[in-house]
């Protein structure tokens, strides 16, 4: 079909209107070809028209000319109960050049599930009309899957909200930047955001959305709180929600679980970037051994095209807690707990008192990779031999430079050049090319590395991260590690060691190495009362991240002396150690006296 132009009056409409439709079930979408070009073409705009509703619903429009070509738009339609029909309206405002055309008009899963003749197993439904099977995870979602709401009837209000009167038991976050808009119809941005609802399909229903223009900033973010959660048990309790991300300025939709009041939550899912103009269904099983909440955040765009829509939450399987509050995080002002008090003890002040027994130690062997405590307490505070980084944790190294900042500085923290735990799946869309895609331990997104994040600081700014003081090493010492760096404007890694007041370089690495995990090793060798410093050097841009992963300290324990003599495949040192013969005269200090390095052997 195409117009044709036949009279120059002001203000034409060209209309086709479509048959009158029945019903539709749930995944229902309507696609289409359409062409419009020419230098005055105008606009175009399918409206649905639903009986009973005076106000019609815009299901899609095209503003200008799109170029000499066929293009295909998709629509969703989702379950529509009532009759209705459609309206392809084409307006003229006098001029009119151009072609404007329409081809291949497709319904696709637009009818209700057919009856089954049966229906068993725990994870179906049987409808009570239609005699549909369905999916239980499909059960009280706000959503007529069956075509006869049974699948719909008696579900506890109270897990489950459409927004149609306010925010049900949600509430909004008072610690974030802005909050969760409910609107009906279009959001008032074009280009971005939903044109309609999710529950209703029309313009009638309403939906939460994300305001992304002015006064907004980018990473602003709007945080809605759920109602609180009994523990799930053993058995799954879902939670199902609609979101709608599209514009090009898009950024990110999460959500988090949280057992602690005043805490972040962890990550359960999220979602970067343009998803096109649709309602997508999204179900999550949560699991808990405490009363929890979940938190739905939204991050602003750098833009005004970065609306996100959400509609129809529901919990499946969940009951509601009956309690007022969950707990809070406690902590003391250096955000770490109290030390135990010691066990009695005879130790002299210049000695280590072990935890559990009140033996004494001798300082040095404090933090020297060798457990003299039967508690293994002398080495709790140290930096451990080998770390990961899978448990979140930083074996023992810290930030000195952000320990002076902490306090009062959460903001300045936020934007310092420094260290932290990062992993692929957290990556924002352009930083694929410079952060590592996976750890160097599970070669996985979910596994975690310590990276320096470049997009914050500024060029010749550095972060260090250090191990605290080691107070003795071994003659065959050395630090092995990988390291990724990758990007046009990487700038450098150095391995340093630090005495007293003086720190000296051990290895650096400058630009780029290409993209993957690249094995370093430094030799150590016998030192006493260190510390071992990674240092980044931020580049001229935020193009390339430094990342470290699997950091070990491989043969770092020291010596000990034998109450045994020496075997016959042992030399003894001048000071009574004893060491491999394989290992005199090879340039090596390994008897610490450099005995067997001495000119008369």
């Amino acid at each position: 079909m195409f117009i044709l132009k036949t009279s120059n009056s002001i203000s034409q409409i060209a209309r086709l209107r479509s048959p009158k439709f029945r019903q539709t079930g749930s995944n229902c979408t309507l696609s289409f070809w359409y062409y419009n070009y020419g230098e005055s073409v105008g606009a175009a705009e399918l409206q649905l028209l639903v009986d009973g509703l005076k106000q019609p619903t815009v299901l899609w429009r095209t503003y200008y000319s799109e170029g000499n070509q066929w293009l295909k738009a998709v629509i969703q339609l989702g379950r529509l109960p009532h009759p209705f029909q459609f309206s392809l309206d084409k307006i003229s405002l006098g001029v009119y050049e151009g072609v404007s055309a329409i081809d291949d008009i497709i319904f696709e899963n637009c009818a209700l599930p057919p009856p089954a003749l049966s229906c068993e197993g725990p994870n179906h439904f049987w409808c009570r009309d239609t005699k549909a099977c369905i999916d239980s995870l499909l059960v009280c979602d706000l959503v007529d899957d069956c075509g006869d709401g049974s699948d719909e009837d008696s579900c506890d209000p109270d897990l489950q909200c459409d927004f149609e009167n306010g925010l049900c038991n949600w509430e909004q976050d008072v610690e974030d930047d802005f909050d969760w808009i409910r609107i009906q119809g279009p959001t008032p941005t074009v280009n971005t955001g939903p044109l309609k609802d999710h529950t209703t399909g029309t313009a009638r229903g309403h939906y939460l959305y994300l305001e992304s223009s002015e006064p907004r900033q980018f990473q602003d973010k709007a945080v809605l709180l759920s109602p609180l959660f009994n523990p799930s048990g053993y058995g799954t309790c879902a939670f199902r929600f609609h979101y709608h991300m599209f514009g090009k300025e898009v950024y990110k939709l999460s959500v988090f679980q949280r057992t602690v009041s005043n805490a972040k939550g962890w990550l359960l899912w999220y979602k970067f970037g343009n998803q096109e103009n649709r309602w997508i269904r999204q179900t999550l099983f949560l699991s808990s051994s405490k009363p929890f909440q979940i938190l739905v955040k939204g991050i602003v765009g750098d833009g005004f095209t970065g609306d996100i829509g959400l509609d129809d939450v529901s919990f499946l399987g969940c009951t509601l807690y009956n309690g007022k509050n969950l707990p809070t995080i406690s902590t003391t002002t250096s955000g770490t707990s109290a030390p135990a008090t010691l066990p009695m003890n005879n130790c002299k002040e210049e000695e280590f008192v072990c935890r559990a027994s009140g033996h004494c130690i001798q300082m040095i062997q404090k933090c020297d990779f060798r457990s003299d405590c039967s508690d293994k307490s002398d080495e709790s505070a140290c930096v451990k031999e080998v770390c990961d980084f899978e448990e979140k944790d930083l074996c023992g190294w810290y930030q000195p430079a952000l320990e002076q900042m902490s306090g009062n500085y959460s903001i300045l923290i936020a934007k310092t050049f420094k260290w932290q735990l990062g992993r692929g799946a957290n990556l924002y869309p352009e930083e694929e090319q410079h952060c590592p895609l996976t750890d160097h331990t599970t070669y996985t997104e979910e596994g975690w590395y310590l990276f320096a994040d470049s997009s914050n600081g500024e060029f010749g700014d550095t972060a260090d991260i250090t191990t605290p003081v080691i107070s003795l090493t071994g003659p065959r010492c050395k630090i092995i590690f990988w390291n990724h760096m990758n990007g046009s404007t990487i700038g450098s890694l150095e391995v340093l060691y630090k005495s007293s007041n003086k720190t000296s370089k051990l290895w650096s690495q400058t630009g780029s190495q290409g993209p993957q995990w690249n094995r370093a090793e430094v030799f150590l060798g016998i030192r006493s009362n260190f510390q071992v410093i990674f240092r980044a050097k931020h580049g001229v841009s935020y193009m390339g991240d430094v990342a470290v992963d699997d950091i070990t300290f491989e043969d770092c324990s020291p010596l000990l002396i034998s109450d045994k003599p020496c075997t016959s495949e042992e030399f003894m040192c001048a000071n009574k150690y004893c060491i491999p013969k394989n290992n005199l005269c090879d340039f090596v200090n390994d008897c610490e006296d450099n005995s067997d390095e001495s000119p008369s052997i």
